[in-house]
């Protein structure tokens, strides 16, 4: 028997690669989605009614409003009040229906800004987050404490996944409102196709960023949702936090990462760093053991990774 599994948010980066992922898993899942016009996870009887209607059995919440440090601090209202409202009305119409298991979709940015790396799941809530991206931040934080508060009270199995930074196939490229990598994507293509002479990237360069193909994350959710009963429960025990992180092990400064870009596209002019604009946070590498004791890594390295994207940003255009 197909277990049904809803992937919330199908169409987005993450969101598709999940339902690409669990497409060819051997356990034949029955992957139920709905757009965005055909279901507003903002709306809560809408969501309430789908859960009505399709009873799926697993739950991965990917849904949720993204962007990068201009976007997070030109629209902080939207970025906390959506979120919560995706999560809540999700969260609590999978309990409506008793969904088996819930993936939630988090981010690195929920650590503190300057907390010890490589970044355990236990530095939650230890220090004061990045300021650039608060509101986003704490809508998360909230999600994970939703999860956490289901499984002490009610014995659920509701899990949260922390990635790293992602991009990939799908990603958002809009100039002012995407993620750093994309965001260069997007400017060094259109620099190289006009001939502009240099490009401006904000910040110093010099903080340390871990990146991770897109791929990657849904292949992690797979093998998570597909983990036996005794290994899922130890994840969701209800006396811990039931979260977990995701990343590639691997870092790269801005500057650095600048540069491949170009020469991945082949712009040959001059790039400057914007010092008056924010950097964010200084540094932000995941430890993902955990979830590499399970037998997963990441698979796809950065500069194949890149060629790939940008292949995706062409054909997009």
């Amino acid at each position: 028997m197909a277990f049904k599994c809803f992937v919330a948010g199908h169409r987005g980066l993450v969101g598709s690669s999940v339902a690409s992922s669990l497409k060819v898993d051997p356990r034949k899942y029955e992957i139920l989605t709905a757009s965005h016009s055909d279901l507003d996870l903002c709306n809560r009887e809408d969501t309430f009614s789908f859960f009505a209607s399709n009873r799926p059995d697993y739950v991965v919440l990917s849904a949720a409003k993204v962007g990068g440090i201009l976007a997070n601090r030109d629209y902080p209202v939207e970025f906390l009040n959506s979120n919560l409202r995706i999560q809540s009305n999700v969260i609590d119409a999978a309990f409506s229906v008793r969904v088996s298991r819930l993936i939630f979709l988090g981010s690195s940015c929920i650590y503190p800004r300057d907390c010890d790396q490589p970044i355990k799941e236990e530095y939650l809530l230890t220090g004061p987050l990045e300021p650039t991206n608060r509101p986003y931040a704490l809508a998360k934080i909230a999600g994970i404490e939703a999860c956490w508060s289901y499984n002490r009270q009610y014995g659920t199995k509701y899990l949260a996944v922390m990635p790293t930074n992602l991009y990939g196939p799908g990603d958002n490229y809009h100039p002012s409102e995407s993620h750093v990598l994309p965001g260069l994507i997007q400017r060094f293509h259109m620099a190289h196709k006009n001939q502009d002479p240099v490009v401006i990237v904000w910040g110093t360069g010099s903080v340390l960023r871990e990146f991770m193909f897109s791929m990657d994350i849904g292949n992690a959710v797979s093998l998570i949702l597909n983990l036996d009963e005794e290994k899922f429960d130890e994840l969701v025990d209800p006396n811990q936090c039931p979260i977990i992180n995701i990343g590639s092990g691997e870092e790269i400064s801005i500057r650095e990462l600048a540069f491949n870009v170009a020469s991945v596209i082949g712009y040959k002019g001059e790039i400057k760093f914007d010092h008056s604009k924010p950097d964010g946070t200084p540094r932000k590498l995941l430890d993902s053991s955990r979830l590499q004791n399970l037998g997963w890594n990441a698979r796809t390295n950065l500069n194949e990774g890149i060629q790939i994207a940008y292949q995706d940003y062409i054909s997009r255009i």
